[in-house]
């Protein structure tokens, strides 16, 4: 099951809106005949690869598959009846699929005698499918915040200098997230600081084919017409308030939010995220996106650099945030911890899971 976890994550930033799913298949004496992975969406699922792959050797053999087999016939056909057509005897699976139109693949497997198990490595198999997972449970997209900071907590000098608080590494890391995102999404503040470009670069840009979405939230629509995010190397997304003038945009994709007590509605900005088809956000911004974020209770992983700087002044990583005394902290946990270049990247999860939005 791990190996099968470990084969799912080559998946990511290729199969949204499906989920990432890894398969692996023995045949009767245990031996590994056939692994698998969904590729992109609209393709093979996992088990289909895996099963192409293990051929007859599958007949009487197991499938160790990190979500629960699907029972749909959409744009490929139902896997809980390949499997049944191959002849395993056992299907082992991490995680039971919560979509009413795919789930139930268990049940189909039981009534054809096969043993389906589920819960094996569940919380391993949750972790890297939570992309998905958040977005059909909470019916939002699920967001990623990641920043970088001196250890003293700061993601810039008093005069606003920030380049390059993290290593060449960490911020080739970024890269990495970028990759593995439907949106990258930044305000209008580091808009006008830094002039992100926001597009993947590095050896995953070329199997991108333009993804993923730039999404930047400009309540008075300021940005100016040359800025590098409105380039073509990627779509953009320009999130403004109801009533900012864009006459001076034409051809930009706009969309009108309502504004709440931190600004553009978090949750507003996230439902039509999600009815574009987005499914997971890396959250780029500054501290008072970022505080925006946290105080609507949508942040569902962190993922921090921490460098070795010390600075005494200038911006904290996180502004208002909505938290008044420490019982009102967003608690984390913290799930990895790993040297990158001269920083230390940590990566945490809230405690506590986000509900579901509100409707709009």
């Amino acid at each position: 099951m791990r190996r099968a976890i470990e084969l799912a994550a080559r998946g990511l930033g290729s199969t949204s809106p499906n989920p990432v799913v890894g398969c692996v298949v023995t045949d009767a004496g245990g031996h590994v005949v056939g692994e698998g992975w969904h590729q992109r969406a609209g393709g093979p699922h996992a088990e289909v690869h895996a099963l192409r792959a293990a051929g007859a050797a599958a007949r009487g053999g197991t499938a160790y598959v990190t979500l629960e087999p699907c029972n749909h016939t959409g744009r490929t056909g139902p896997c809980a009846q390949a499997l049944v057509d191959a002849g395993v005897t056992r299907v082992l699976y991490a995680v039971p699929d919560p979509t009413p139109q795919a789930g139930g693949g268990s049940a189909t497997l039981r009534e054809a005698g096969i043993t389906a198990e589920s819960g094996l490595l569940a919380d391993e198999a949750e972790d890297g499918n939570a992309a998905w997972l958040t977005s059909v449970r909470l019916g939002r997209p699920h967001v990623l915040w990641k920043y970088a900071a001196t250890l003293d907590g700061r993601v810039a000098a008093a005069d606003g200098t920030s380049r390059w608080i993290s290593s060449a590494e960490s911020r080739a890391d970024v890269h990495r997230l970028r990759a593995e995102v439907d949106a990258v999404l930044v305000g209008a503040g580091t808009l006008r600081a830094d002039d992100p470009h926001l597009a993947v670069r590095g050896p995953a840009a070329q199997a991108l084919a333009g993804r993923p979405l730039r999404v930047v939230l400009d309540t008075h629509a300021r940005i100016r017409p040359g800025a590098r995010v409105l380039d073509d190397a990627a779509p953009t997304l320009l999130a403004v308030g109801e009533d900012a003038d864009t006459r001076h945009l034409p051809g930009v994709d706009v969309v009108r939010l309502p504004g709440d007590a931190h600004g553009l509605s978090v949750e507003a900005l996230l439902a039509e995220l999600y009815r574009r088809g987005t499914r997971s956000v890396l959250l780029e911004g500054g501290p008072t996106l970022a505080g925006a974020f946290v105080a609507a209770g949508a942040v569902d992983k962190v993922v921090g650099y921490l460098a070795p700087v010390l600075l005494g002044a200038g911006p904290s990583a996180l502004a208002d945030a909505g938290v008044a005394t420490l019982t009102d902290a967003l608690r984390l946990r913290i799930t990895d911890t790993t040297r990158i270049g001269t920083d230390i990247r940590v990566t945490a999860v809230p405690e506590a899971v986000p509900t579901a939005p509100k409707e709009h």
